[in-house]
């Protein structure tokens, strides 16, 4: 009995060695990423007009870092919120914890250095060197024009101040840990030459994150086969759920019947029915899908986005966008 008790608690230390030495390596050695360069980002005219369209539109920055009012059609942004940050996302939407968008006004990020919000946003560590969930598309935003970013950042600094203290996130274990080591070195491209529509319209759907909701994932990776073909589901009030629509050019279940010409109509018409102010009750439809934001974009870039979507492979996913949680 003694061994039995000597061999448990040497297996006991050991576990408890391993598990103090691999805490201590990575909180040491994780995140991998350099220090945030030294830059300094000058707001030229194109800039801020660059900025303030992908701020508000393509890459809907304005979506996330805002408050929402979710009692009217597509959760329109309400005025004067912009940027505040604050909005709760958390296991109720499939997620690994608990988690606030950040205050990305000059009250919540003013004294951080351009490089510094170059780093978040495209690497995805913080000011103080800590990682940041993948919520935040630093993965895809590493991946975009350079210039792109800058001009968010300079149209960022434009953003009238708003004192709002937003909560820490609090990743569940053993993301927490996991999360340390995610972030990666920034990989820039080009945008792609405009007269290419459908380069230029994965572009937009890629830094867009039309993934994030129109392709399903399981423990945080995609569904193979799935990409963009819908089904991702995402609580209402009143116990009722909304899934994601098929994106792909399947002919009866996406938007293989669709023209170019419906694709931008649709984000019209549907931007129309955001701005008529209607009260939502429980248990009626309503969706998370900004139309008020992304209708913001040219029918160019719009129309290139479908151009695109065209290209890819058709799934045959038939989706019920709207109904009761206890159907699913």
């Amino acid at each position: 009995m003694k061994k039995f008790l000597k061999i448990s608690l040497i297996l006991l230390s050991v576990i408890f060695i391993a598990a103090v030495s691999g805490y201590i390596y990575l909180q040491s050695e994780f995140p991998k990423i350099d220090k945030a360069p030294d830059i300094k980002i000058e707001p030229t005219a194109e800039r801020l007009s660059r900025g303030k369209y992908l701020f508000n539109s393509v890459f809907a920055c304005v979506d996330c870092h805002s408050q929402r009012d979710v009692n009217k059609f597509s959760g329109p942004v309400i005025p004067g919120t912009e940027g505040m940050g604050g909005q709760k996302l958390d296991e109720e939407f499939g997620l690994p914890g608990t988690f606030y968008t950040k205050n990305i006004t000059p009250a919540g990020v003013g004294d951080w250095t351009d490089g510094e919000l170059l780093r978040a946003i495209t690497e995805g560590v913080s000011k103080d060197g800590e990682p940041l969930f993948p919520l935040m598309p630093y993965l895809t935003y590493g991946k975009a024009d350079k210039e792109d970013i800058y001009s968010v950042i300079a149209y960022m600094r434009t953003l009238p101040p708003v004192v709002n203290e937003v909560p820490k996130s609090k990743p569940n274990f053993p993301l927490n840990f996991i999360q340390r080591t995610i972030p990666e070195k920034n990989n820039f491209s080009s945008k792609p030459n405009p007269l290419d529509k459908i380069a230029s319209g994965k572009y937009l759907v890629d830094n867009g994150g039309c993934t994030d909701c129109h392709t399903q994932s399981e423990k945080g990776e995609p569904k193979p086969n799935m990409f963009l073909a819908g089904g991702t589901q995402l609580p209402l009030p009143a116990n009722m759920i909304v899934t994601s629509a098929n994106l792909t050019p399947d002919m009866e279940t996406g938007l293989g019947k669709w023209t170019k010409e419906d694709f931008i109509k649709k984000f019209r018409a549907m931007n129309e029915l955001a701005h008529e102010n209607k009260t939502i009750n429980p248990g009626e439809f309503n969706t998370y899908m900004p139309w008020s934001v992304y209708a913001g974009m040219t029918d160019e870039d719009l129309g290139n986005m479908y151009e695109f979507l065209r290209t890819i492979p058709p799934v045959n996913n038939r989706v019920e966008k709207f109904g009761e949680k206890s159907k699913y």
